[in-house]
């Protein structure tokens, strides 16, 4: 979908757009439970949060907070032997815009990059350049460096890939989302993001809240979504391989080099999902609900 389209979708734009953006999550823990919880907007929106944000647990429990070496916000819990619900809403400011494109945002050659930037050129857990450089090498080493580049990858990743929630797999790496050719969100990130770095341009993953703003329905369910970053010109740029066009209302929640750095829970023992829910909507500032 074009930029345009979605313009047009969403009425030529306010100024700004308020979303209201949430979960619910349960679970059922045999025993008392450590977690490790990526829950929170990511501190570079904070600044857009009308209120202060706050995870609400059911029954209530002393709780730590952290941010780890990617910038993420970061909660400890032990959660009780039992029923567990992890809650939050809030709303967010947004521009009302979709992603920003820079179509002439230069790629830079390996030795010139800054040396934060070689983190995300290596492969990772989920991120396996070893096995898709040839394929990276073959299919994309002919065309010019840079957004137009990035660009093919997506293109080739969203085709490439077929999306259904019966697909999802914790375990899939890239050249194995590669070879089977389906997969969830994290699978499209995770292929497009490795064969960035095969193609020596620094990607990093990013997960958070992606509403159906300016989209047409029908609506699937909403559920937290993944895209990723990758470094051009002096700055981070978001890609979507799975939408594959520019979005609006994208709420960062946490960034790092795949999915293993931003796990929404980290369980330190057995327990079991009983309910997960998603909120991302727009609202007009008259239906503001109190927090």
């Amino acid at each position: 979908m074009s930029v345009e389209r979605i313009i047009d979708q969403h009425e030529g734009f306010r100024s700004s757009i308020i979303i209201r953006a949430g979960f619910e999550i349960s679970y059922d823990c045999p025993q008392p439970t450590p977690m490790l919880l990526m829950l929170s907007p990511h501190s570079s929106r904070l600044s857009d949060i009308m209120a202060t944000q706050r995870i609400d647990f059911f029954p209530t429990m002393s709780q730590q907070t952290y941010h780890d070496s990617f910038g993420n916000f970061c909660t400890r819990i032990v959660a009780p032997q039992g029923p567990l619900v992890i809650a939050s809403s809030f709303n967010l400011r947004d521009s009302g815009q979709p992603d920003p494109q820079y179509p002439q945002a230069m790629q830079h050659p390996v030795d010139l990059l800054p040396d934060a930037m070689l983190l995300y050129l290596l492969g990772s857990r989920y991120c396996d350049t070893d096995k898709l450089m040839e394929i990276a090498w073959s299919r994309f080493g002919h065309l010019p460096p840079g957004w137009g580049l990035v660009q093919a990858v997506c293109d080739f990743t969203h085709r490439h890939i077929v999306f259904g929630y019966e697909h999802a797999s914790a375990t899939r790496s890239a050249s194995e989302a590669y070879a089977e050719q389906r997969g969830v969100c994290r699978d499209y990130a995770h292929l497009a993001i490795t064969l960035c770095r095969c193609l020596n341009i620094p990607a990093r993953y990013c997960t958070g809240w992606l509403g159906d703003i300016g989209v047409l329905p029908p609506h699937g369910p909403m559920d937290f979504a993944a895209w990723f970053e990758v470094w051009l010109g002096d700055r981070w740029h978001s890609f979507d391989a799975r939408n594959n066009t520019p979005r609006i209302g994208r709420i960062l929640m946490a960034r790092g080099r795949d999915a293993t750095d931003v796990a929404l829970v980290t369980t330190f023992g057995t327990c079991t999902m009983t309910g997960f829910r998603v909120v991302t909507d727009e609202v007009e500032p008259g239906e503001i609900l109190p927090y």
